[in-house]
């Protein structure tokens, strides 16, 4: 049966204010959507650019794997630096799609439908990215199985008290349902790219992968109840796994990181650069596609309401933690949060407390809400101000702990920002790829609010509901 002809709605999906009165049929989805994935200039030196950053990044690795892991930069205490940074930043990022795809899924929040499937997309690739850094952090790489807790026939153990083991568990349990989830909701968009290719090879690998989908009845029904049921699976994780990795700091005795409040502080945290994440990506793709009747105003009004909301919770977060170090009368603790702001490391909490509380006050306003270029330039300050508050957490704590004659400074080395630098072109390498081989907003949910086409008796076409 045609994709174009019927499309079973899956149920109760709230579409109050998030309609698309530029979109007419199912035609039209499929059509504008199925275009994206048209290769382009622009694309191709995107692409290009990322590869050349993964090409730095990568270079700075081996040259870091023959000379070994002083060249970081590292200086005791301070023996975490910009990898365990940038590795808690890339676990963050990946939050967001979990939450716009299964948690709003669940409350049926409408404005979803067209950004949920970059949000995805951005999770898998963003986990991806942040696995790569435990090992890049341990040195010698050709050792990494040890992080692994494969059975005991050697009779030995990972040491299941060191982070990086949490860390493991964290990233292969989110990568897997993470996936898993970003798989299921494409099978019937992969079936109508299916219907449409004429590559026979090309339409064989989009016919394995769609499983044989036939847009039947039976088939949707059992798409929902699999849909919803992955959606209230991957529900916890978003809780779960980055309590797991502020776990790596708040089981440890030094200052500024042995407190209760990291693992809601570390979640709303991730949630928040996610979504800075989301507009930093869906903001371009939305212009240079022209997409700008699926992700409308409203969508983006509507996930910049949330982006301030976070930003509160990220913010009270700061206030509580202060408050927490006058009030606990640890002098350690008062001296740590006093040099944090106004002693070594002034310059980095301030770039922190600016992007992440001052600048998202700005969405108060609704004409700001409901102005891409506002948003996406916003969206920058974020990203550059949630790694700034893990530089916080981190290089503060170790270079100021108890003992005067331990206190140091913490500077990175050229090799540091180029393996930082390889991060976003791995990760934007594999997103420019997946933008070009599948559809980057989900043309079955898209189906589900805007009546279908249907044809009379007379072939004419007439628009009415299913």
């Amino acid at each position: 049966m045609s994709s174009i002809a019927y499309e079973p709605k899956r149920p109760n999906i709230a579409t109050a204010n998030v309609q698309l009165p530029a979109v007419k049929d199912y035609e039209q989805v499929d059509n504008e959507i199925a275009a994206t994935l048209a290769p382009t200039k622009a694309w191709f030196a995107s692409l290009l650019v990322a590869i050349g950053c993964l090409l730095l990044g990568a270079s700075a690795w081996i040259y870091q794997i023959h000379q070994g892991l002083g060249v970081a930069g590292y200086n005791p205490p301070v023996m975490w630096g910009v990898y365990i940074i940038t590795f808690v930043f890339w676990v963050g990022i990946g939050h967001a799609g979990t939450l716009i795809s299964a948690i709003l899924y669940l409350f049926r929040a409408g404005f979803r439908t067209t950004i949920y499937r970059c949000a995805e997309a951005m999770t898998v690739f963003a986990v991806m990215t942040a696995g790569l850094f435990p090992i890049i952090h341990i040195g010698r790489p050709w050792k990494f199985f040890w992080l692994i807790p494969y059975p005991n026939w050697r009779l030995l153990w990972p040491n299941f008290k060191s982070p990086l083991v949490w860390d493991v568990f964290a990233i292969s349990t989110y990568l897997t349902i993470s996936t898993t989830f970003l798989f299921i909701g494409l099978i019937p968009d992969i079936a109508v790219l299916r219907d449409r290719e004429k590559n026979p090879i090309r339409k064989a690998i989009l016919s394995f992968l769609s499983f044989g989908w036939r847009n039947s009845e039976r088939e949707w029904r059992h798409f929902a109840r699999a849909y919803l049921f992955l959606a209230a699976f991957s529900t916890p994780l978003v809780l779960s796994v980055h309590s797991v990795v502020s776990f790596d700091f708040a089981m440890a005795l030094t200052p500024g990181w042995h407190t209760t409040i990291f693992p809601p502080y570390f979640v709303a945290g991730a949630i928040f650069s996610g979504i800075g994440m989301v507009f930093t990506i869906i903001i371009p793709i939305r212009k240079w596609f022209n997409l700008k009747h699926y992700v409308t105003l409203n969508h983006l009004d509507a996930a910049a309401k949330l982006c301030l909301f976070t930003s509160m919770v990220v913010g009270c977060a700061y206030l509580i933690e202060f408050w927490i170090a006058w009030y606990g009368g640890v002098k350690p603790e008062q001296d740590y949060f006093w040099n944090r702001v106004f002693g070594q490391w002034w310059w980095a909490a301030w770039i922190m407390l600016t992007c992440n509380m001052i600048l998202p006050l700005s969405l108060f306003s609704q004409k700001l809400r409901r102005n891409p270029t506002w948003l996406w330039i916003l969206s920058i300050f974020i990203n550059i101000g949630m790694w700034f508050e893990r530089f916080v957490i981190v290089v503060p704590s170790l270079s100021h702990e108890y003992e005067p004659w331990q206190w140091t400074t913490y500077s990175p080395t050229w090799v540091d920002y180029a393996i930082l630098l390889g991060s976003f072109g791995w990760f934007f390498m594999w997103f420019l790829l997946f933008v070009k081989q599948l559809p980057v907003i989900a043309i079955a949910e898209v189906k589900e609010i805007i009546p279908p086409r249907m044809k009379h008796a007379d072939g004419h076409h007439a628009h009415g509901g299913h």
